[in-house]
């Protein structure tokens, strides 16, 4: 674990994030609502930076799905809600910024999130501006898809921003796994599919394991939705409390490395 990951890093256990949980405000409990992902979903203006965390969503082109947009801004909200509570982060707390992949703006942002990439058909801007996103050190989360021909569709659009990236599982001894949480099993399973076994899988820099893991993909998951839903008691609680320490780790491995 890096200095700075050990600063950010604070003393909450598993035990007690479950007691933050059930903190996590939702719609239902008096949120403002955008839509959560229907057409016509209103988007807040991104807020100025000012170097607090800022979680920030990649928007793109909606050909056949707006799944881009798919749990905003509840997934926001609560997840500012604990990182707030049991990091040293300092989160922007009502949602989040929206970005394609090719706004100069998100270079500013350490860490992206892409919901539902089997829709996803970057533009030629927005493939260059991923690889350059990436290659000056950002780290993105590919989060909310399944089956083959979804998977079909990511990798097509993964490839033209890294043609010869190795897309490679993840085990739960890598780094990302140790960054604020110890995770110790990758056994999960999709929002209200428990035969839908999620798989991991990442991208280092430069296809080097000994390097930067620059990518990481949520296959057959999604951490968004048990984030969104954290206050209504739709999934289990041990699936939720999962999604989050996934999250959580997510963000601290990209602000650190």
């Amino acid at each position: 674990m890096t200095a700075r990951a050990r600063f950010l890093r604070s003393t909450m256990t598993a035990a007690m994030l479950l007691a933050a949980l059930a903190g996590v405000s939702s719609s239902a409990d008096g949120q403002r609502r955008f839509g959560g992902g229907n057409r016509g979903t209103y988007i807040a203006p991104n807020v100025p930076y000012d170097g607090r965390f800022v979680f920030a969503r990649i928007r793109y082109q909606e050909i056949y799905s707006v799944g881009w947009s798919f749990d905003y801004p509840d997934t926001e909200r609560n997840f500012a809600t604990i990182l707030k509570e049991i990091t040293s982060i300092r989160p922007y707390m009502d949602g989040g910024n929206v970005f394609t992949f090719d706004d100069p703006e998100l270079f500013r942002y350490p860490v992206a999130y892409v919901s539902e990439p089997g829709y996803w058909y970057p533009s030629k801007s927005e493939a260059e501006g991923l690889r350059d996103y990436l290659a000056k050190g950002g780290f993105v989360i590919f989060d909310d898809f399944n089956y083959a021909q979804e998977w079909m569709v990511f990798e097509a659009g993964l490839r033209q921003a890294l043609p010869n990236a190795k897309i490679v599982p993840m085990d739960p001894s890598h780094p990302i796994f140790d960054s604020f949480f110890r995770i110790s099993s990758l056994d999960m399973t999709y929002p209200g599919r428990p035969s839908m076994q999620a798989e991991f899988y990442g991208i280092y820099e430069g296809n080097d394991p000994k390097k930067r893991l620059m990518v990481i993909i949520n296959y057959n998951n999604d951490i968004g939705d048990y984030l969104e839903h954290s206050g209504q008691g739709w999934y289990p609680v041990n699936l939720t409390n999962d999604a989050y320490k996934f999250a959580v780790n997510y963000i601290v491995y990209g602000m650190t490395r």
